[in-house]
């Protein structure tokens, strides 16, 4: 409420500052009927992706790896060179700890904006890569409005499949039996849906459990809190949501926050407690983030459904604060990440 978001410390000015320019921004691409400015999205794409890069850099070598030409579907693929000490001491002591999981990672951006190749996306998966420590495949997804649902999720189910039919796409020391989804803010709402499919598969076993960073959920009911929380909200307003909403449904669909794909525990949600081999859920909240609303009803209906549930709740943080290494919470998630991994590989 009002007086909760009151207690919680300022944040920086020049957050304060980068938050706006950021939503100035968004208000300008994203327009209310769905469309979007992809020319000036572009503008910005080519500014801010980084090339891959062979010889170690930040702790891991990356490679770019296509998947389907045709719809041109890649993925980074993050390879460890350093490793922290405390881990690979751990490592030594344990030789079935000597093989990496793999983490495939799904960006955020609303299903509109960004992709694997951007310098803020490659940051992160660096570290994950360093510090779980893991070979990551970060996937490169067809984009909305252009490509509308479901094409996310089936660029991130064959992205899949196609680790498990190409056994030389990874360094030989990745351990596919040892497979975790994992995505932030739109792409952790991808990472529920494939995990969802992929646990009708035979080889849904591989997969040891989903990370969703601030997963990118709605729904048609709007509760005081979330209305409280959207006044103090630096980033994500309800216009941008709703446009990120429009230019991801089927343009010949009714619009629908209720849609399965948005409201994943709402009227239409499909039942997940018949999947038996659905996996364990690591959920990351912030305070300050008007979508942990849905986060948190996300969370309880995992439970209700018998599902293992790790909710890590950051109460002083803003929407995608794990790309701002300002922030010691960042330091602490990956921490946390790490250590979930760890957990659950062990299994």
């Amino acid at each position: 409420n009002s007086k909760e978001m009151a207690e919680k410390p300022p944040l920086p000015l020049l957050l304060r500052i980068g938050c706006f320019f950021i939503r100035s921004i968004l208000r300008l691409v994203l327009r209310r009927d769905g469309t979007v400015m992809r020319g000036v999205i572009n503008l910005f794409r080519k500014l801010t992706d980084v090339p891959p890069s062979s010889e170690p850099r930040h702790g891991a070598k990356t490679a770019d790896i296509t998947v389907d030409a045709s719809r041109n579907l890649w993925f980074r693929l993050f390879v460890p060179t350093e490793i922290d000490p405390a881990t690979e001491a751990a490592d030594r002591e344990d030789p079935h700890r000597r093989s990496l999981p793999v983490v495939v990672f799904f960006h955020g951006g609303g299903f509109v904006l960004s992709s694997a190749g951007s310098g803020q996306y490659d940051s992160i998966c660096r570290r994950f890569a360093r510090e779980i420590p893991a070979v990551v495949v970060s996937v490169d997804y067809r984009l909305a409005p252009e490509h509308r649902y479901p094409a996310q999720y089936e660029d991130g189910f064959d992205a899949l499949e196609f680790l498990d039919g190409d056994g030389y796409a990874l360094p030989a020391n990745a351990d596919l039996s040892r497979c975790f989804l994992a995505g932030d803010s739109a792409g952790g709402n991808i990472a529920h849906h494939v995990a969802r499919r992929f646990s009708e598969s035979p080889n849904f076993s591989r997969l040891k459990a989903i990370i969703a960073l601030q997963p990118f959920f709605g729904g048609k009911e709007r509760s005081e809190r979330e209305a409280e929380m959207e006044k103090t909200e630096v980033l994500l307003s309800r216009r941008i949501k709703d446009s990120f909403w429009k230019s991801f449904l089927p343009s010949d669909a009714e619009y629908d926050l209720d849609h399965e794909a948005i409201n994943v525990s709402g009227p239409r949600a499909v039942d997940i407690s018949k999947l038996v081999n659905f996996p364990a859920t690591m959920v990351v909240i912030g305070g300050r983030d008007s979508l942990n609303v849905w986060q948190s009803k996300y969370c309880r209906w995992l439970k209700e459904s018998g599902k293992e549930i790790h909710l890590i709740d950051y109460p002083n943080m803003i929407h995608a604060f794990y790309l701002l290494p300002r922030f010691v919470e960042s330091t602490q998630v990956v921490h946390e990440i790490r250590n979930f991994v760890h957990n659950q590989r062990s299994r």
